[in-house]
């Protein structure tokens, strides 16, 4: 039977760390927003580059494009049973490998929990990024039965995800895939055209904001998909009440 996703789960978090074998590490900056049906997570190398004088994908090498591969995400909707939650990828950054995102949810106190995966291969350990209230938001632009693009907002916090234009063959991972493929520089520009954008509503130099970005001429810049957007009264009544 499916559950409700229980009220502490839904909000924005960030990993403090993976343990595989009995070794920790924590190379990723990872934000995570988890709305009471819909998530984004996104994942960075802590030592990717900012490529400040690239303003696309012109202006960066073939070595800045494999950097750029490394790159995690994935958004979609959860669902829980008893302790164990799936998260249901309906956007990924990298290649679907064919396995499910599961794993079981141990809550340790208001700002933390422990996620286990199911045969014991990984420990993660998750805190919370402050409290956000009941102020949640998501919209998501579907066509044909296919997410285009997807907008969660936990309080001050935001991912926007945009999807390619066509999903990705099954593979390990992105390198994999570029090297089995012999891709050319196109091709590779194409694996790479999907967006995942972490920002602040209010919180940052300016209104939604973008601060991390897989695509990192975008970051600094504001949101341009909220000024297209037309919401719903509720919708605006949150975003006045957020300011």
């Amino acid at each position: 039977m499916l559950l409700m996703l229980p009220p502490w789960l839904q909000g924005a978090w960030t990993r403090n760390w993976i343990e595989r074998k009995g070794t920790r590490t924590d190379s990723l900056d990872v934000h995570y927003l988890q709305t009471a049906s819909f998530f984004a997570d996104v994942r960075f190398p802590r030592d990717r580059p900012k490529f400040p004088h690239a303003a696309s994908f012109a202006g960066l090498t073939d070595a800045d494009l494999l950097l750029l591969a490394k790159q995690r995400g994935f958004a979609g909707f959860t669902t829980v049973e008893g302790l164990v939650a799936t998260w249901h990828h309906e956007i990924d950054f990298q290649p679907t490998d064919g396995t499910d995102d599961v794993g079981r949810l141990e809550r340790v106190d208001d700002s933390h929990m422990l996620e286990h995966a199911l045969d014991g291969s990984y420990l993660e350990s998750w805190r919370t990024l402050g409290s956000v209230g009941n102020r949640f938001l998501a919209v998501r632009d579907e066509r044909a039965g296919r997410l285009g693009r997807l907008l969660v907002v936990a309080g001050d916090y935001f991912l926007y995800v945009r999807n390619r234009p066509k999903d990705l063959p099954v593979a390990d991972s992105l390198d994999a895939l570029i090297s089995t493929t012999h891709a050319t520089r196109a091709q590779i520009v194409e694996y790479l055209d999907c967006e995942f954008s972490a920002g602040r509503v209010r919180g940052g130099s300016a209104p939604w904001e973008i601060q991390q970005s897989t695509l990192p001429w975008r970051e600094g810049k504001d949101l341009e998909f909220t000024a297209a957007t037309q919401f719903d009264e509720e919708a605006l009544r949150w975003i006045r009440e957020s300011r």
